[in-house]
């Protein structure tokens, strides 16, 4: 993503947005369609160019129609993915249940497979035709609210004044720690491999799969170009998963299915499952990661930000503040506990408990309002 070399910082705004991921993307555009002041601030140079998130969901595409009601943003976004209609849940090479998206009841009846940049780079190109910007780099170091509004103080001691103040700068939130509000929750004791590669894959590239072992989860998925994003828990991963180690992984968990031939971008990381307390303390709001994380078991963590980016500058655009943390913190807390339950039923290690698993799984995908109803799940349909 192109950076914004030094945009001057203003002295007050009205909305101040601290973190120019989708989430404050999506709040800027959000905002800057509604007329309302805003400042946007990142700490980094430019944007990250790693694929990270990957997958766009029903309900986001729904969302950046109504950012974009011609129906252009959403269609860019499109053009720069692979639309996957079913999500396949594997035990190995078995594939135990199909759940498909291709009719949902909406205009965008498919998960979009996209690297995260390309869903970064469509927000902001949106965001400058509305005439605005990312304000890099400029690292927020403190916030201190009043009755009047709130200050913030940058790494280089720079101030900016406003009426409102967002943290959408992820799990490490400054601005949650300078609320006060309680990130409550626990963390997943294995480490998550994540690799874009490229490799023969049989499922084809028309799956999501989320294969089940007694090794740990394993979620495979078609990216543009032939890649593939691989995401998988290890009870402790190399800093840098490297070739040899995708490729012994996905021997011993997808036996027979994968064949990687080159290995793109890899990393480590670990992940918590966390609701913010409150989304909401005075003028202090949260948003995306700063407020809830959770396991990328459905794929729903950018779209959970972007669509919380949306809301928020809605209510702030309406008045109804309090009706944001209403509307969203009960969707991130649906969110952790669906994704928590599907990560810790993957990795059941009990082979009483697998057995079961496996048997009763391939029954209930049988029954079409089980399967639609998970559909409907996945794809945040339920969160209108």
């Amino acid at each position: 993503m192109t950076s914004t070399a030094a945009l001057p910082l203003p002295a007050r705004t009205e909305v101040a947005v601290v973190g120019a991921g989708p989430t404050g993307l999506a709040l800027a555009v959000t905002l800057a369609e509604a007329g309302i002041d805003f400042v946007l601030l990142d700490r980094q140079a430019e944007g990250a160019n790693t694929s990270r998130a990957a997958v766009v969901h029903a309900r986001t595409l729904e969302v950046l129609d109504e950012l974009d009601p011609s129906g252009a943003l959403s269609a860019d976004l499109v053009g720069r993915g692979v639309p996957v209609t079913r999500f396949g849940i594997r035990d190995g090479a078995r594939l135990l249940a199909a759940v498909d998206f291709d009719r949902l009841p909406t205009a965008h009846p498919y998960a979009l497979m996209v690297p995260q940049y390309e869903t970064e780079a469509v927000l902001l190109r949106r965001l400058r035709a509305l005439g605005g910007d990312v304000h890099r780099p400029y690292e927020v170091t403190a916030v201190a609210q009043d009755a009047e509004g709130a200050t913030l103080t940058t790494a280089t001691g720079e101030t900016l004044r406003a009426a409102h103040v967002v943290g959408a700068d992820g799990m490490h939130s400054a601005v949650r720690t300078a609320a006060g509000m309680a990130f409550e929750g626990g963390s997943y004791g294995e480490s998550f491999v994540l690799a874009d590669v490229i490799m023969d894959w049989a499922p084809g590239p028309r799956e999501v799969s989320l294969a089940f072992g007694a090794a740990g989860l394993t979620v495979i998925a078609p990216l543009p170009g032939g890649h593939y994003r691989v995401v998988a828990t290890v009870a402790e991963a190399p800093a840098e998963p490297d070739l040899a180690f995708v490729r012994g992984l996905l021997d011993e968990r997808v036996p027979g299915q994968a064949a990687v031939r080159d290995i793109v971008w890899s990393s480590r990381f670990r992940i918590h499952h966390r609701v913010a307390d409150r989304y909401r303390a005075g003028r202090l709001f949260l948003a995306g990661d700063a407020a809830h994380v959770h396991s990328p078991a459905g794929g729903q963590g950018m779209n959970t930000g972007i669509q919380d980016g949306y809301a928020l500058g809605r209510a702030l655009a309406s008045g109804d503040l309090d009706g944001y943390e209403a509307a969203r913190r009960p969707v991130a807390l649906r969110v952790v506990a669906l994704t928590h339950r599907m990560t810790r039923v993957a990795t059941a290690r009990n082979g009483a408990l697998r057995a079961v698993r496996n048997t009763v799984l391939p029954v209930l995908a049988r029954v079409p309002a089980l399967r639609v109803r998970l559909a409907t799940e996945l794809a945040e349909l339920n969160y209108r």
